[in-house]
């Protein structure tokens, strides 16, 4: 699709809906904030245009948000909306140099949590302020004074401008649910419907007022007449609260999008630039909306293109169609302000937060920013942020389980630390004497004094003629603090190291298979059981055959990094795979007899056949102990072994190099894979490929084996 092509058939369809949600929104914006109408308006226009041109987020759709709502009325209330547009314009300013300082990604280190609360009071205030407006009053100054002159208000409501604003409500809820699929936003349809509804009824209403000359009607900005420290801390606030919200905006547009992501650091710039424009034209200031980003993409949007061209239509309607304007009732715009404040309350984020244990902060930074102001508020969450960062790094469970009769779990998670040891002693001192006791450690630290604490009751308990083992998951806090290396170098996880590893650091007394099957049991099972569960209702779809030896050093899913249903492996001595019972000898071989091995053969038919793997593997590995039979002819025909290794058929070219041999074995068990019919087939129809590796125990590395190279050279892989 050619550039133009998509700029008329995605771009500007998209661009116009854009647009169309556009309207309204601005003009309820500069409304709750107490600027004028057309300073809405203005930041429209320079947020499609400036920030849509010169952002890193192609498709984010910039414009005047109502999470600035708060903080532009508290900054008018102070200096006049004049010295407000200066602000704005500074603001930009700070945002440019965050952009070119690259300070894009540090924006997003604030709570997520403390975002939300913020947005969540900020939509609450401006419903609680528009309330009045929707029953024909005017706002308060605080949300509290809202709240407090709400009944008075409702006793003495405006009965038409009341009625028109829940009609206008009803539409804005119910139009998304009854109408699945428009291209009408449901904004746009309330405040047009209700507005001719209003027109045909002759309704006296307070509505939009608009300059006749909107160009000649621009606010120059003047730089307030107030202390330095107060321009200087509501310039951050807004730069800051403008960046994080344009930001956040931009990550949550790009998961909407396959198209290119978005890159913060130019995006700050744009927004910064576009700031600076919209307060020097008198505009209110501009962040990244999710609202109309969302619909942009939903839109169908595929370039920037549709940014710029939705402010360029709310540019062309402002000079031609003002008038259309003036006919919106205010309690019209009221209506959709405070449907966009009530969204602002996501109940899906706060049963999230609630999951994680991050309600605390949402709610007291939402109550912070109703009760007090939006620095408060924000100020509130971070420090509870804070707080339940420091108690969750001090934190551990524990739980005592009896099994049996005498037989007791001790499990304890998380941090443990010094603070803990009162805890930890009155959890061991209930645990009757003379007991059998198993201590479960999942712990990411351990320090010095919780470790005193558990190794006194260890030997007090042993002592006092009770057993205690002591199992370590993950890490090995406990063994290196016995071992006088508290925070020392990490060990083996369990998950990689091998039974003697593990086991001697838990003092293991049980059988090794027995010992590995209960630590699969009880903290490997329950992370991989729902992927089993899939695997056994859906049946295996492996994308290999993994032909490999049976060296016990040589674990194929862990030097692969796969998992259940990757690969169906064969294992056997020296990674041997017989030819076919048709095949001829290979020359050179004396000992290869003349009937193929079965087992194998029926393992290549059904991983070909059967389960259509796309690639055979044979993978050797370093001092294989089946090629330094075959070099040393320690393994004499007529034994089980010999004749085994005899069906290799390799011949070897440098006796004397091990790896090459080792090479030369692969290469060989490629060339007998061809001779099965179906490994031929499937080959010369381009559904199978095959491939050989070399697998370096010492170095843990991967190889590959490329014939074309040499037969007897390993290439190390691209993953390697």
């Amino acid at each position: 699709m050619s550039d133009l092509t998509q700029l008329l058939r995605r771009d500007l369809p998209a661009s116009i809906v854009v647009f169309l949600i556009a309207i309204p929104l601005s003009l309820g914006i500069a409304a709750a904030s107490g600027a004028p109408l057309l300073a809405g308006l203005v930041a429209a226009v320079v947020g499609g245009i400036v920030a849509g041109a010169l952002g890193g987020a192609p498709l984010q759709v910039s414009g005047p948000a109502a999470g600035l709502t708060v903080i532009v009325a508290g900054a008018v209330a102070d200096f006049g909306f004049a010295g407000t547009a200066a602000i704005v314009a500074v603001a930009g300013i700070v945002q440019i140099l965050l952009g070119v300082s690259r300070l894009g990604r540090a924006a997003l280190a604030l709570s997520p949590a403390v975002v939300h609360g913020m947005l969540a009071g900020i939509g609450l205030v401006i419903a609680l302020s528009q309330v009045h407006v929707l029953l024909g009053g005017a706002p308060r100054s605080s949300a509290w004074e809202n709240i407090r002159e709400l009944p008075a208000q409702i006793a003495d409501h405006h009965g038409t401008a009341t009625l028109l604003g829940l009609l206008t409500v009803a539409i804005l809820v119910l139009w998304p649910r009854l109408v699945k699929v428009s291209v009408l936003p449901a904004a746009l349809v309330a405040v047009v419907g209700v507005t001719t509804l209003a027109w045909v009824t002759g309704a006296q209403l307070v509505r939009v007022n608009l300059p006749e000359e909107p160009l000649a009607e621009l606010i120059t900005p003047v730089w307030p007449d107030a202390p330095l420290r107060r321009i200087t801390v509501a310039v951050l606030t807004i730069a800051l609260v403008a960046s994080v919200e344009s930001l956040l905006s931009a990550v949550a547009v790009d998961r909407m999008h396959d198209g290119p992501r978005a890159r913060l650091n130019k995006e700050l710039i744009g927004q910064g630039a576009a700031n600076t424009v919209s307060g020097l034209l008198g505009g209110l200031p501009v962040t990244g909306v999710i609202v109309r980003s969302s619909t942009n993409v939903a839109a169908g949007a595929k370039t920037r293109a549709s940014a710029i061209l939705h402010g360029v239509w709310v540019a062309v309607f402002v000079l031609l169609c003002a008038a259309l304007l003036e006919k919106i009732p205010m309690a019209v715009l009221a209506a959709v302000l405070i449907v966009v404040g009530v969204k602002l309350i996501n109940l899906a984020q706060i049963r999230t937060y609630a999951r994680h244990g991050e309600l605390p902060t949402y709610l007291i930074t939402a109550l912070g920013v109703v009760l007090v102001d939006l620095l408060t508020g924000v100020a509130l969450g971070m420090a509870t942020a804070a707080v339940l960062i420091l108690w969750r790094l001090t934190r551990c469970e524990i739980r005592t389980v009896q099994r049996a009769p005498g037989e007791w779990l001790v499990r304890i998670s998380g941090t443990l630390a010094f603070i803990e040891s009162a805890r930890l002693t009155r959890e061991f001192g209930a645990i009757p004497p003379n007991g059998d006791v198993d201590v479960e450690l999942h712990l990411d630290y351990l320090d010095h004094g919780a470790f005193e604490t558990i190794k006194t009751w260890e030997d007090q308990y042993r002592k006092a003629g009770g057993r205690v083992r002591i199992h370590e998951v993950h890490d090995s806090w406990f063994h290196r603090a016995t071992s006088g290396r508290l925070g020392g170098s990490r060990s083996t996880p369990r998950l990689v190291g091998s039974w003697t590893r593990w086991q001697g650091i838990d003092h293991q007394r049980r059988d090794a298979m027995a010992a590995g099957i209960a630590e699969f049991e009880r903290n490997v099972a329950p992370m991989v059981r729902p992927h089993l569960a899939a695997l056994a209702r859906d049946g295996q779809r492996p994308e290999q055959l993994f032909i490999t030896c049976a060296d016990s050093r040589l674990v194929p899913n862990l030097i692969t990094a796969s998992g259940p249903g990757d690969l169906f492996c064969v294992r056997n001595v020296g990674n041997i795979v017989p030819p076919h019972a048709s095949a001829q000898r290979p020359l050179g071989s004396s000992a290869l007899p003349g009937v193929g091995d079965a087992s194998v053969g029926a393992a290549i038919e059904y991983a070909v056949e059967v389960l259509g793997v796309t690639t055979i593997t044979v993978c050797g590995h370093s001092g294989c102990g089946a090629v330094r039979a075959l070099m040393s002819g320690a393994a004499a025909p007529g034994s089980s072994l010999g004749d085994w290794l005899g069906m290799s058929g390799v011949h070897f070219t440098d006796p004397g190099d091990e790896e090459r041999c080792c090479t030369d074995n692969v290469v060989q068990q490629l060339a007998n894979l061809r001779s099965h019919p179906v490994v031929q087939t499937a080959e010369a129809a381009g559904r199978l490929r095959l491939t050989g590796m070399y697998f370096d125990i010492a170095e843990a590395r991967m190889y590959e084996v490329d014939p074309i190279l040499g037969v007897h050279r390993a290439v190390r892989t691209q993953a390697a």
